[in-house]
């Protein structure tokens, strides 16, 4: 049967996700965060139920990954095929093809009329990190910069170049070196209390003085 709602039947959360933060606080460390108290038993599109049998309409997909949302069928039988033949091989192992037909659905899909390449990554902070390592060498230059607000990632580099310093960066030091911050030109909230009307764009003129002052481009 699909699932209806959204529904609350009991306190959130419920005794049996109550039991498993129990097991939770035993045995995850308390540095792995969590939002919601609560434990998914099963999802279908948009909404998931929990263990006591509560149903939320789920408004952040996996941050940002279940685009389509929860066990859709296609998917369901895509897995299922894929389970039937292999799990895993890592790339630099063993070669298998359908990295190299996402790879090409990807170059396919991005913009611009020069040949791309793709390379598949587990997480944000792995590409952000890889995508400097291309850059310093393709350029031969080392600086990076970042703006003020902006997250990137919580390893080492990517810790270094985010924004917020907690819960990311508190304790965590010393970051690796390199990395110049940048006011980011935010209109809704100027950073330097301009009005938009007659700014002039008041921000765009930081850029040069950002440029003799704290980074030689």
């Amino acid at each position: 049967m699909p699932l209806q709602g959204p529904r609350i039947t009991t306190p959130v959360p419920g005794p049996k996700s109550q039991e498993l933060l129990k097991l939770r606080e035993a045995n995850v460390p308390a540095g792995v965060s969590v939002n919601t108290p609560v434990f998914v038993e099963k999802g279908e599109g948009a909404l998931f139920q929990d263990v006591d049998g509560n149903v939320f309409l789920d408004f952040v997909g996996g941050i940002g990954v279940l685009n389509i949302g929860y066990s859709h069928p296609e998917v369901i039988d895509a897995v299922k095929d894929q389970a039937e033949k292999f799990f895993h091989t890592s790339i630099n192992v063993v070669l298998y093809e359908d990295y190299m037909r996402v790879a090409e659905k990807m170059n396919q899909l991005l913009p611009g009329d020069f040949q791309k390449k793709t390379m598949l990554v587990n997480s944000g902070a792995e590409a952000v990190e890889n995508a400097i390592k291309i850059a310093r060498k393709y350029t031969g230059r080392s600086e990076v910069i970042v703006f003020t607000g902006a997250f990137h990632g919580r390893t080492n580099l990517t810790m270094g170049m985010t924004s917020k310093v907690k819960p990311y960066k508190f304790g965590f030091g010393p970051f690796a070196p390199g990395i110049h911050r940048a006011l980011y030109p935010y209109c809704y909230r100027c950073p330097y209390d301009k009005e938009r009307a007659t700014c002039g764009l008041y921000c765009a003129g930081q850029f040069e003085a950002f440029f003799l002052e704290e980074v030689d481009p």
